[in-house]
């Protein structure tokens, strides 16, 4: 009797999560499968239609795509693009939290136009950024004794290396316009923490500095590197702010933008999906080393 109803029980159970597993295997996996695919034949968008499952792979695209000149300036930018975004984005989260724990007069009304920036409409802020920074009538600009093109080809130093200032302006952009993604994750996890801590800190004389170096910052660790890899895989693959701000040119061109370009101006998919493909395997390997050393220590200390 109870096999009986543990089968039954199993078959329920199948029959509630197929709908998840039916929409998964055909928006994720098979697009998936197509896109490997792809990745290992001479496609192109005018002979799509004949190319079959099977014969023609070759590892053609891959070797031209890793010998392009562009590819490999591009997945610098895209590297350097997604870690400076990513940790000016936490940091700014962090710091806003901070500031916005306690309670205060109009705290909510301050809370809420916060995620202003992360929940507009990406066309319009990049559109606002663009009109700000522009150098004939941009606001930013009024504010500077001498005009500066932040969206052209105008070269920059940053910790003593020669970048161009639109990169570090879509950058800037990153980490302003998604920094309230992290403010959330920070603040949900500072109102979690024991006061007792930070009661018996101050007793026992701590200062500000102190309370947050030894008392609050191990506590949130593991909700930053939770984070840090979120935002680095979200990050990564992003298109759209860095096409809307500067299309790619500027010496702002990320892997993600390339794609597009080979898919829409030459028409080359098979090129377009090996270049996927390498975005999907650096980000599998920094997956990996996320969960080999952050993941899997959090297990052993639960143990």
């Amino acid at each position: 009797m109870s096999l009986t109803l543990q089968k039954q029980e199993g078959r329920a159970g199948l029959a509630l999560i197929s709908p998840t597993l039916v929409i998964t295997l055909v928006v994720v996996v098979l697009p998936l499968l197509w896109a490997v695919m792809l990745a290992f034949q001479d496609v192109r968008l005018i002979n799509i239609r004949s190319k079959g499952l099977f014969g023609g792979y070759t590892l053609e695209n891959f070797r031209y795509v890793l010998s392009e000149p562009g590819f490999w300036p591009a997945l610098v930018n895209t590297l350097v693009y997604t870690v400076a975004g990513t940790a000016l984005s936490i940091a700014i989260g962090l710091v806003a939290a901070l500031a916005l724990r306690d309670r205060f007069k109009g705290r909510t009304l301050v809370r809420a136009s916060i995620l202003i920036p992360y929940v507009a409409p990406v066309v319009a802020v990049a559109f606002l950024w663009e009109t700000m920074l522009n150098p004939q009538y941009g606001i930013v600009n009024t504010w500077l004794s001498q005009p500066i093109a932040f969206l052209s080809q105008a070269k920059g130093t940053f910790l003593g290396v020669e970048v161009p200032v639109a990169l570090l302006t879509v950058i800037a952009f990153e980490a302003w316009r998604y920094f309230p993604f992290a403010f959330l994750f920070i603040l949900a996890r500072l109102q979690a923490l024991p006061a007792d801590l930070e009661e018996a800190a101050v007793v026992d004389g701590a200062t500000p500095t102190q309370r947050f170096r030894y008392v609050i910052m191990p506590q949130l660790w593991r909700i930053v590197a939770l984070l840090a890899v979120l935002r680095f895989m979200f990050t990564f693959t992003k298109f759209d702010d860095v096409y809307l701000l500067t299309g790619g040119g500027a010496g702002t061109e990320v892997v993600s933008v390339r794609v597009y370009n080979f898919l829409t101006s030459r028409d080359d998919i098979g090129a377009s999906a090996a270049q996927a493909i390498v975005l999907a395997v650096v980000l599998v390997v920094f997956l990996a080393l996320y969960l080999r050393f952050f993941a899997g220590g959090e297990r052993e200390q639960n143990r």
